[in-house]
């Protein structure tokens, strides 16, 4: 089940599920350490009137969605045969590492009810199964579950005092489900302590007026010490936990309306998702500068892995949105990441753990019986990219000279030295995808445009002789792309040329990357008649034609597809380069039409939550993979602004994009 939500600071992630529950929780980085994870869910439960049930047991009726323009839930679940409705507003506050729920609880009634609601924290401690151990602490009346350097706290508030009851005990060991079992006869049997795999829940009892409600707070504190943690649970009882609920809203607020833009000619539902979209990628950036692909944990019940990996590949992609939105600190954070992770040979391995740490992956170092590097040269080629896309911006050039060095001059010496002798391209390596070995179009612009970027840098340093060579390496990259990745029989570009052999195998398969390069990274002007021909081809052939729509990223793509006569699901990603393209070729806002299609047509398969996922089932537009992919609210953000600057270009509004 993808996420519904998500919250996060920094150094905290939660995600939430479609009935409300914490489902994931990361400490202490986003996408490190997942301390719920895999088959494990925080249970909500209510007893009244000698019933009992939870919120996922299908008597509910459960809205996920979120606050407008900032990082709060919004939820609502409601049981009309028990007269109930609860509203919960979630926050993780923004100074300190604390998930605060407010719970509102509705007696739908006309008769006084008495009853309990019940909180379960199941936690997977450091993601290993062993060694845990809960208690109830009398002296602050709390539930503490703690392993080693991680202690988390737990703790609930009403105009009625704290929790009632507590209990303790084994979770999936032994022949025990869990002491959240003991939840379900309305009582708790009140044990203090338990090691090993475990559980914990409380109960807060409730009196409430016929047609009235009762407000309730709950809270978990996170940290490296219990002294730590009960610091933080002191703080939110001195300040009133709805004071830094209001305080977190307010931040997030200011934060996400920084700059004033017009969002002239699109509709409040477009510009609620452009908000939630940087909201939802804030939560993805860690305070060292990782940007995570996803944070859904989910993605574990159908792979070998999860998605909370830095892919230098997203993070420049989203680093680029971040900049154009205006938080250069977050995008500055990421290029100091790149430069602590970068080999000595100039080039990034495929992903890192949030901590800088090489993440898994499935590049080898060999093929065929030779030598290669394991890499995507396209995700060393985005970093500069989106490293120059930071400076035009910024004007930053303290920064630039701080890791010019070792971030700039080490990759492009890299970039030029490791190239095709027959042709003069980039070197094979694994496409964007990850999916093809070869000389790939996308990967070969991406170059190409890292190289100019490389070059500008030098000039602005006045490294002379740095700035010539980048600068005709560059140029050599984009004739060859021309003259060997370009079909003019056919009018498209090849999405990957073999020349191992004497005799060159070129992979004429239609990839929405290869011409997205083409017009992204300037080897041609956006109106050049064979951009327009390719573009043509790519939406012929992959243009999802089913009711859902959407452009799939390349022919026979397989990962998860549905079966049936289409190349395959349509990515939020692709499509939104189909956006850009429309954008880029307007001559008037007469000329927008497709451009609003495309992103009405991303808020239309966004949760109510604003989420959205890597790509979606063609024929009912559910989220498949990962949700959220940040990647992708990265090119939704993108899109946006690259339509305000072209109306700011066209003169159709004067500030339509004031960060310029």
């Amino acid at each position: 089940m993808p996420k519904s939500i998500n919250l996060g600071n920094g150094s905290v992630l939660v995600g939430l599920d479609a009935f409300g529950q914490i489902k994931d929780f990361y400490f202490h980085y986003a996408g490190l350490e997942n301390h719920v994870t895999e088959h494990l869910t925080h249970k909500i439960g209510l007893f009244v009137e000698e019933q009992f049930t939870w919120l996922d047991d299908g008597s509910w009726k459960v809205k996920v969605a979120s606050e407008k323009d900032t990082m709060a839930s919004d939820i609502t679940a409601s049981n009309e045969n028990l007269g109930l409705e609860l509203h919960f507003t979630d926050i993780v506050y923004n100074e300190e590492n604390i998930f605060i729920r407010q719970i509102k609880v509705k007696n739908l009634f006309d008769r006084s009810r008495n009853l309990k609601l019940f909180f379960n924290q199941q936690f997977n401690i450091s993601q290993t199964h062993t060694g845990e151990t809960a208690y109830y602490d009398p002296r602050d009346k709390v539930i503490i579950h703690y392993k080693g350097r991680r202690v988390f706290l737990c703790n609930a508030y009403s105009d009625e005092g704290g929790f009632s009851e507590y209990s303790v005990g084994l979770l999936g060991i032994e022949g025990r489900d869990g002491i959240y079992k003991d939840a379900e006869d309305g009582k708790l049997s009140g044990n203090a302590i338990e090691h090993g795999q475990v559980d914990s829940v409380i109960a807060m009892a409730i009196d409430i007026k016929p047609k009235a409600g009762k407000e309730v707070f709950y809270w978990i504190c996170v940290a490296k010490s219990l002294s730590k943690v009960k610091d933080l649970n002191e703080q939110i009882i001195g300040r009133y936990p709805l004071q830094i609920i209001n305080s977190t809203k307010d931040y997030w607020s200011a934060w996400v309306k920084v700059q004033n833009f017009s969002f002239f000619g699109l509709g409040p539902g477009i510009v609620d998702l452009f908000n939630k979209s940087l909201i939802y990628i804030r939560t993805h950036v860690s305070k060292n500068g990782a940007i995570i692909a996803s944070g859904d944990s989910e993605m574990l019940q159908f792979g070998r892995d999860y998605y909370e990996y830095v892919w230098p590949r997203d993070a420049a992609f989203v680093a680029i949105a971040l900049e154009k939105a205006g938080d250069f600190n977050a995008s500055r954070r990421f290029f100091r990441f790149c430069n602590d992770v970068l080999t000595e040979e100039g080039y990034f391995m495929h992903k890192y753990r949030p901590d800088k740490s090489l993440g898994s992956s499935w590049h080898p170092w060999i093929r065929e019986g030779q030598k290669q590097f394991p890499i995507q040269e396209d995700e060393t080629a985005l970093v500069v990219y989106a490293l120059w896309k930071h400076y035009e911006l910024s004007k930053d050039v303290e920064f630039v000279e701080e890791i010019y060095n070792n971030l700039i001059k080490k990759t492009a010496d890299f970039m030029v030295s490791y190239r095709d002798e027959k042709t003069g391209l980039p070197k094979a390596s694994y496409d964007l995808w990850e999916h093809s070995y070869g000389i790939s179009t996308f990967t070969s612009s991406s170059v190409y445009a890292a190289l100019v970027a490389a070059a500008r840098f030098a000039n602005l340093l006045g490294k002379s002789e740095s700035e010539k060579t980048w600068s005709e390496v560059a140029e050599i990259i984009k004739k060859a792309i021309l003259k060997y990745l370009y079909d003019d029989v056919e009018g498209v570009f090849y999405k990957l040329l073999d020349t191992s052999d004497a005799q060159p195998k070129i992979d004429k398969t239609i990839d929405m990357s290869s011409v997205y390069g083409i017009y992204k990274f300037g080897i041609l002007p956006v109106e050049d008649k064979i951009i327009k021909k390719a573009v043509e081809k790519t939406i012929e052939r992959l243009e999802v034609k089913t009711e859902v729509g959407g452009m799939a990223r390349f022919e026979g793509d397989v990962y998860h597809h549905k079966g049936g006569n289409y190349p395959g699901n349509p990515w939020i990603i692709t499509t939104m380069w189909l956006a850009q393209y429309y954008i880029q070729l307007a001559k008037s806002e007469s000329d927008m039409g497709e451009v609003r299609r495309w992103v009405s047509w991303a808020v239309k398969y966004a949760n109510p939550a604003g989420i959205l996922p890597e790509q979606l089932d063609p024929y009912s537009g559910i989220h498949l993979s990962a949700s959220p992919l940040v990647w992708s609210h990265a090119e939704y953000v993108t899109t946006i602004i690259n339509y305000l600057e072209k109306l700011e270009e066209l003169g159709v509004c004067k500030a339509c994009y004031p960060i310029t």
